[in-house]
C-alpha cells in the first residue's frame, strides 16, 4: 500500500511538485518543512520596528546640531570679514586670496596691489609716504602728517602708474588722513581686520615706500600691544614739522615717546598721543601710511611711526629703523572712517 493511499488520499504521481523535505537529527526520516509564516498579514501594511525609528532620529538631531555648529561658524566668519569690509568700505575678501599661502611672499602677492606711495608737495617742500587703499573707487587711507597742509597730491600703484589725489579729511588727534585717488575705479581695494584679534607675537608684514622705494616689504612679529606713542600734531599751519623739519619729506622720522616719556625734540604743546601696535617689523622714513598686515592677508594696522633715538648725536633725518615701529590699530581706523569721510574734525 501506497503512502497516499494509507492516508486515505489519492495516489500521488510521481511527476507532481514535491514539498520541501525538512531533515531532522541524524537517523529521523525526512518530513515537509512548515512553510515560513508571511513577513506579515495580508491586507494589512508592515510597521517597521520603533528602535530603528528612534536611532535613526537621534542622528538626525545630531547631524543637525553639527552642521548648524559649522553653518555657524562659517557665517560668523563671513559675517565678521563682511560686516568689518561693508562697514569701512573695503572688499569683502582678500582680493587675491588665492595667493595666500602662509608664506610671506603669498601676502605680498595678495596686498600689495592695495598699497600706494603717496608724494606730497606744500610751500614747505615735499613728502614721501605710503596709503592703503580701502575702495574700489579710490578711497585711501594714510597718515594726517604725510599730506598735512599739503597742495598737491599724487600716488603711486604697485605697477608704476601715478595718478592724483585729493584730500577728503584729517583728524589729527589719531594721526589719520583720507584722501581719493580722482577718477579711479576697479581698484583692488584691501580688507580691513580687527585688531582686537591681534595677539603678542603675531607675524607681520609691512609694506611701504620706505626712502621713497615703492613696493617695499619688510616682516616681523607683534612685539608689543597698547604702546602709547606721543606725535606732533600737524594742522597744516606747520607743515615743515610734520615732514621730519626740513623739507625732506620724511614725515615719521621724529624722536617720539612711548610709555609716558615725553618727546626728545622741541614740539611745544601740539602733540598727541595714541594706544599703537609695536612691532619690529623695519620701518623707515616714508613707511608712515602704509600697511601693517597679519598672514590672512589682512589689515591690522596702519604703520605711523618709527623711534628713532637723538640722544646718539644722529640726526631724526639719517637715523634709520632700530626694530621699534608702531601702527595705528586697524580698529581705531575704521572707529574713525565716518568722521574722515566727512572732513574730519580734527584739521
Amino acid at each position: 500500500m501506497t503512502e497516499s493511499s494509507r492516508n486515505g488520499g489519492e495516489p500521488q504521481n510521481p511527476h507532481d511538485p514535491q514539498p520541501p523535505l525538512y531533515f531532522g537529527p541524524q537517523g529521523q526520516s525526512p518530513v515537509p518543512a512548515t512553510p515560513p509564516p508571511p513577513p506579515y498579514e495580508p491586507g494589512t501594511h508592515r510597521r517597521r520596528p520603533r528602535r530603528p525609528i528612534a536611532l535613526f532620529a537621534a542622528a538626525a538631531v545630531a547631524a543637525g546640531v553639527i552642521g548648524g555648529g559649522v553653518g555657524a561658524v562659517i557665517g560668523n566668519a563671513t559675517d565678521h570679514s563682511g560686516g568689518s569690509s561693508t562697514a569701512t568700505g573695503g572688499g569683502s575678501a582678500v582680493v587675491n586670496a588665492a595667493a595666500l599661502d602662509g608664506t610671506v611672499a603669498g601676502v605680498v602677492k595678495a596686498v600689495d596691489p592695495s598699497v600706494v606711495e603717496i608724494n606730497a608737495t606744500s610751500g614747505q617742500g615735499k613728502a614721501t609716504g605710503s596709503g592703503v587703499i580701502i575702495t574700489a573707487d579710490g578711497q585711501v587711507v594714510t597718515n594726517n602728517h604725510v599730506v598735512a597742509g599739503a597742495s598737491q597730491i599724487s600716488v603711486t600703484y604697485a605697477n608704476g602708474k601715478t595718478a592724483t589725489a585729493s584730500v577728503v579729511g584729517t583728524d589729527s588727534a589719531k594721526d589719520l588722513a583720507l584722501i581719493k585717488i580722482q577718477g579711479a575705479s576697479g581698484l583692488p581695494a584691501a580688507t580691513l581686520g580687527d585688531s582686537s584679534s591681534v595677539a603678542i607675537g603675531d607675524q607681520v608684514v609691512a609694506i611701504g615706500s620706505p626712502e621713497g622705494l615703492s613696493n617695499t616689504v619688510t616682516s616681523g612679529i607683534v612685539s608689543a600691544l597698547n604702546r602709547d606713542v606721543t606725535v606732533p600734531v600737524e594742522n597744516g599751519d606747520s607743515q615743515g614739522q610734520g615732514f621730519g623739519g626740513n623739507g625732506s619729506g620724511r614725515g615719521d622720522q621724529w624722536p617720539f615717546s612711548f610709555g609716558g616719556n615725553q618727546y626728545n625734540g622741541d614740539t611745544g604743546s601740539s602733540t598727541t598721543t595714541y594706544k599703537a601696535i609695536q612691532t619690529d617689523a623695519s620701518l623707515n622714513p616714508g613707511n608712515s601710511g602704509g600697511a601693517l598686515i597679519n598672514m590672512a592677508g589682512q589689515i591690522v594696522g596702519i604703520n605711523s611711526a618709527m623711534y628713532s633715538d637723538s640722544s646718539s648725536g644722529s640726526s631724526s633725518s639719517s637715523s634709520g629703523s632700530v626694530g621699534l615701529g608702531f601702527a595705528i590699530p586697524v580698529n581705531t581706523v575704521k572707529a574713525d572712517l565716518a568722521n574722515l569721510r566727512a572732513g574730519g574734525t580734527n584739521q
